[in-house]
């Protein structure tokens, strides 16, 4: 399911105990950032079955500065399916994978990182996903004449 994407700056994939998201499976991502000249795209990445049984995901985004002593957090909603019920993302099989664009970031302190994701939705054992994850990638800078 890879593709031809560009090689990510950090990507950490978790799989989900027995694929049933539960409130308290929060997983957590610590990555380094050294160049503060570029910006990064964040995505947000989760396999799950076809038998999952809602057409996105909220989600809750803690995220740590370094010198940080707290998170902030975001929620942001994933779209997993068209209205039509068409899954987003790719397919193979019974198994879907959608990376979805959280954010542009512009990391400007140098040090470690730290994210952790929750899953946000009204029921606590959030059924047929497989893994969850967090990509970060460079944002090629642009070329002047």
């Amino acid at each position: 399911m890879a593709g031809c994407m560009p090689s990510p700056y950090y990507q950490k994939d978790y799989s989900v105990p027995q694929n049933e998201w539960t409130y308290n499976f929060k997983p957590v991502f610590k990555f380094d950032i050294s160049d503060t000249t570029v910006s990064y795209d964040l995505m947000f990445i989760v396999r799950h079955t076809n038998a999952y049984p809602f057409s996105n995901i909220w989600l809750n985004v803690y995220h740590k500065q370094p010198g940080d002593s707290s998170f902030t957090r975001t929620r942001v909603e994933v779209p997993l399916a068209e209205p039509s019920g068409k899954w987003l993302g790719r397919g193979m099989g019974e198994i879907s994978e959608q990376r979805m664009l959280l954010d542009q970031l512009h990391l400007n302190r140098q040090g470690k990182y730290e994210m952790r994701l929750e899953q946000d939705m009204r029921i606590n054992e959030l059924p047929e996903i497989l893994q969850v994850g967090l990509r970060l990638e460079k944002i090629p800078r642009k070329k002047t004449n």
